[in-house]
């Protein structure tokens, strides 16, 4: 890959700036789709997904009956997983990214479910299970133009 400079959209650095939880969520609602990662048959595992942020602050998707991700998932305690969600625009090299580190659980509300099948429309049909991940931990950062000649800086 060339790190020719003179190419479009790569004038100057690039600044990777973190985020608040607050602003990660906010933006993760933004965009219709993001990713899943969990475990499934001891192996890693990611799918597509489209979501919704409710307003708990909840990611919330869903799913089929024998989907990887509703097999994987304990319905008491809860299943660990990632959600990622970004929107970077390839020319300019800016946007943001957000990653989510939590419980997934699925629904099991009746009035929950019927809420979330109204406000949540899946891109295929037959998704009729709801998944709730809390979001415990939130990494987020924002990659902006830096100052020309600042180096980018490397999140911690």
């Amino acid at each position: 890959m060339s790190s020719d400079t003179r190419q479009p959209g790569n004038e100057g650095e690039r600044v990777l700036r973190p985020l608040t939880r607050e602003q990660a969520l906010r933006l993760l609602g933004t965009v219709p789709m993001g990713r899943i990662a969990f475990t499934s048959r001891a192996m890693p595992a990611i799918r597509p997904v489209n979501h919704m942020v409710d307003d708990e602050g909840r990611i919330i998707i869903r799913s089929h009956e024998g989907g990887s991700i509703v097999t994987a998932t304990d319905a008491e305690r809860g299943t660990v997983v990632s959600y990622e969600a970004d929107q970077i625009d390839t020319e300019t090299r800016v946007g943001w990214t957000v990653i989510v580190t939590g419980l997934a659980r699925v629904v099991d509300d009746p009035a929950q479910v019927e809420a979330y099948h109204e406000a949540l429309q899946p891109w295929v049909s037959g998704l009729d299970y709801i998944i709730s991940i809390d979001p415990t931990i939130v990494t987020a950062y924002e990659l902006v133009r830096g100052r020309n000649g600042s180096p980018a800086r490397q999140p911690a």
